[in-house]
């Protein structure tokens, strides 16, 4: 088993998988979050969702990611106090590539935008049940979604 530390968030680490979607102080008015929005297929479409998601203590054990080969999805928290998010580049073997995987812990005011095809596990909020606004470009095929087995568990701890 595999044993990764989560690590506080950060928009230079989190990069090569995505954006963060800034922090935005009371009265800050309307900003503009993100403009890497990626949709590759001509017919697929923009789907709003609200999803409200059971925490999970750490640790926490993974065994499967997802990813959207041709969509970024942005995850907007309407209710959260912080949540975990794991992702991992794509590898060699068509799934995740294990020795580049991160855990990262986000503040519950603050959103991700993950890049398209990058490996994630479920989002997962840690101290409350946690309710997100996700954005994703779909258009109904199994191109929508992609499931992939991890080599070998995945430990999260603090």
């Amino acid at each position: 088993m595999k044993r990764l530390k989560i690590e506080p968030i950060e928009a230079e680490a989190f990069a090569p998988f995505g954006q963060l979607l800034p922090r935005l102080p009371p009265g800050a008015g309307r900003q503009e979050l993100i403009e890497e929005l990626q949709n590759d297929r001509a017919s697929a479409r923009p789907r709003l969702s609200i999803a409200t998601t059971e925490p999970k203590a750490l640790p926490l054990t993974a065994v499967k990611m997802e990813r959207h080969v041709h969509s970024s999805q942005a995850f907007a928290p309407l209710d959260c106090a912080g949540y975990l998010v794991m992702v991992a580049p794509h590898g060699e073997n068509g799934g995740p590539e294990l020795e580049k995987i991160r855990a990262f812990h986000v503040p519950g005011d603050t959103g991700i935008n993950y890049k398209a095809a990058t490996w994630h596990h479920p989002l997962t909020p840690l101290e409350r049940i946690g309710r997100f606004a996700i954005l994703t470009f779909v258009d109904g095929t199994s191109g929508d979604e992609e499931w992939a087995d991890l080599p070998e568990p995945v430990l999260i701890e603090e």
